[in-house]
């Protein structure tokens, strides 16, 4: 191992020819901070052009998971305070990251084992191999706390078969390893108790056989997903045009499992709901990953700004806990006629790119 430094938490070395980039922040499962971003962006900057790192790794610390999100405390801390414009900055940095990752030169491979959720999806589900295993619990949980799916989220669940991306994105659900490949959201299904290992023949390979060749000699495949059983109904609920009108036809179907999605939706901001809806359809049809950050980016920045959804959910969930949010307005019967527009309309004083 050379090159080895550990950094403010993200462990940053090569092994080999690879390039490898930990989260190392175990004890909030490697929740992301602006400083993170920061050492992430720069070192993919200096590794563009280092013909030492052929391929980068992205994994994480602990056995907890690879990325819980972004740190939503510290978000908070800063609406509260009067302090929109560094949490506009951190959005900015972060987006630019999701979007490098993307479009980086040289493979970049993740390792979403355990828990890798919003802004973890952010760094996975973008790289060019993405790995799941049995532990992988991954989701977009952001309408939990009366905020949209980002981070090229909408991106991803538009691209889902029929309406899982309609169904994951507003009801934050979490998607099991053999889940997240059907949906397109993970691309090999490799042991934990393997990674070690894949790891070692990715940094000190033989010969030239790529990355691609080399996972699929590690790749198993899963116990099968459970959700075709369910894509009739999602499909049919979640098309509707309005989410008052996925919740009438989740209750209308009369099973168990579509009226405990319905009473969950119901629980949830109705104007989270509402712009997540929008910003799903809207990223189905956008040309690329980022059209689709820039609408989420006006979307975010809206709720940061100018409603107050986001702020209660989190103080709700995380800061008071006392799970009892009161949302604005508090049921979907009562949201104006096209709430997203507001958010899907909203300029923010600086373009994301």
């Amino acid at each position: 191992m050379t090159d080895s430094q550990t950094a403010s938490r993200v462990l940053v070395r090569t092994e080999g020819a690879l390039g490898r980039l930990t989260l190392d922040r175990p004890e909030a499962i490697n929740a992301l901070d602006i400083g993170m971003i920061e050492i992430l962006t720069e070192t993919l900057n200096r590794w563009r052009d280092d013909t030492d790192v052929q391929i980068v790794l992205i994994d994480g610390a602990g056995e907890r998971g690879l990325c819980a999100g972004g740190d939503v405390r510290a978000l908070h801390a800063q609406i509260v305070a009067g302090q929109a414009e560094r949490t506009a900055e951190f959005f900015r940095a972060e987006y630019a990251l999701n979007a490098m990752i993307a479009e980086y030169p040289k493979p970049v491979v993740a390792f979403a084992d355990g828990i890798t959720m919003g802004g973890g999806i952010g760094l996975a589900g973008h790289a060019a191999i993405r790995i799941v295993t049995e532990r992988s619990k991954l989701a977009m949980p952001e309408t939990r706390i009366g905020f949209t799916p980002d981070v090229g989220g909408t991106w991803l669940l538009g691209r889902a078969p029929g309406r899982f991306g309609e169904y994951f994105g507003l009801t934050g659900s979490t998607m099991n390893g053999a889940d997240a490949v059907y949906l397109g959201f993970a691309d090999h299904f490799v042991p934990s108790e393997r990674l070690d290992a894949l790891r070692e023949a990715l940094a000190f390979r033989a010969d030239p056989t790529g990355p691609s060749e080399i996972v699929l000699l590690f790749d198993e495949t899963p116990d099968p997903t459970e959700l075709p059983a369910s894509r009739e109904w999602i499909d049919d609920a979640f098309s509707a045009d309005t989410v008052s009108g996925i919740v009438e036809r989740l209750h209308a179907h009369g099973t168990t499992e579509s009226a405990a999605t319905a009473e969950l939706l119901e629980g949830l901001a109705p104007t989270g709901l509402t712009v997540t809806l929008d910003a799903v359809r809207e990223a189905r049809a956008l040309p690329g990953l980022r059209a689709a950050l820039e609408g989420e980016y006006r979307r975010v920045l809206w709720f940061v700004n100018e409603h107050p959804d986001l702020v209660e959910g989190i103080r709700a969930q995380l800061v008071d806990k006392d799970r009892n949010p009161r949302w604005d307005p508090p049921t979907l019967a009562e949201l104006a006629p096209d709430a997203g527009a507001p958010a899907r309309d909203y300029v923010p004083r600086q373009p994301l790119f």
